[in-house]
C-alpha cells in the first residue's frame, strides 16, 4: 500500500505567517521554514514579536478566516486521495489549520498545538513530538507502507529523506541548492506525475 505524506503550507495552502505578517505590517514575521531551518528559534522569535506588538491568537485567526487553499489544491488532493492513502504532516497548529482543513474536505492532519494565556496571547507551543515529520514517516514504514513524501521547506527534508521517495514542490532556490537529491516540481500536474512515477518505482507493500 502506498501512502503519500504532504506538507500543508506552501503545498496546499498559503503560508499563514506570511499572510499575517502582510496584514499587520511586521516584515520579520514573514520568515518561515523556507528561510530558517531551526524551528524552535523561528517559533520563539514569532512569539516574541507577537507579544511586543500585543497581537494574540484571535488576531491571527481573523486573518486565517479570509484565506483559501492554493488554486487547484483541493482538486489535486481529491484526485490523489482517490488513488492513495494521504496524510498531511505539518508544523502548523490545529488552532490555525482547521478552517483551511474544512475547505480541503478534512484530510488527515498531524500537526502541533499552541498555548495561549487568559488574555489570548500566545505564550508557548507544544510539539506533537520532536522531528514529527521524520518520526511519522518512519512509523508508517514500520507499518509496511511504501511512503512518498512531498514538501517545500527545510523542515520537510527530513521526511523526504526518510520516505521511500521524496519530492520538492515549489521550493525556494536555497532548498534546491542544499538538497539536489530530490526532484523539483512546480505544478500540481508535475507533482502528481512525480508521485505516480515514484509509486511505480518503489513498488507495493
Amino acid at each position: 500500500m502506498h501512502l503519500v505524506c504532504l506538507d500543508l503550507e506552501g503545498v496546499l495552502t498559503p503560508e499563514i505567517w506570511i499572510a499575517f505578517a502582510d496584514r499587520v505590517g511586521i516584515p520579520e514575521l514573514r520568515r518561515t521554514t523556507r528561510d530558517e531551518p531551526d524551528y524552535d528559534k523561528l517559533m520563539r522569535r514569532r512569539l516574541q514579536l507577537l507579544r511586543m506588538h500585543e497581537l494574540g491568537l484571535a488576531d491571527i485567526q481573523a486573518v486565517i478566516a479570509g484565506l483559501s487553499p492554493l488554486p487547484g489544491a483541493k482538486e489535486f488532493l481529491d484526485a490523489l486521495r482517490h488513488d492513495y492513502q494521504v496524510v498531511i504532516l505539518s508544523d502548523t497548529f490545529y488552532e490555525f489549520a482547521m478552517p483551511l482543513m474544512a475547505q480541503l474536505g478534512y484530510p488527515t492532519l498531524f500537526c502541533h498545538r499552541l498555548v495561549a494565556d487568559a488574555q489570548g496571547f500566545l505564550s508557548d507551543y507544544r510539539l506533537r513530538l520532536p522531528d514529527q515529520k521524520r518520526a511519522s514517516v518512519r512509523r508508517f514504514r514500520e507499518l509496511n507502507f511504501r511512503v512518498i513524501a512531498a514538501g517545500d521547506s527545510y523542515n520537510d527534508t527530513a521526511m523526504l529523506s526518510e520516505a521511500h521517495a521524496g519530492i520538492l514542490f515549489r521550493p525556494p532556490q536555497n532548498v534546491i541548492d542544499e538538497f539536489p537529491q530530490f526532484p523539483v516540481t512546480r505544478s500540481y500536474e508535475e507533482l502528481r506525475a512525480a508521485i505516480d512515477a515514484a509509486a511505480e518505482r518503489v513498488g507495493d507493500a
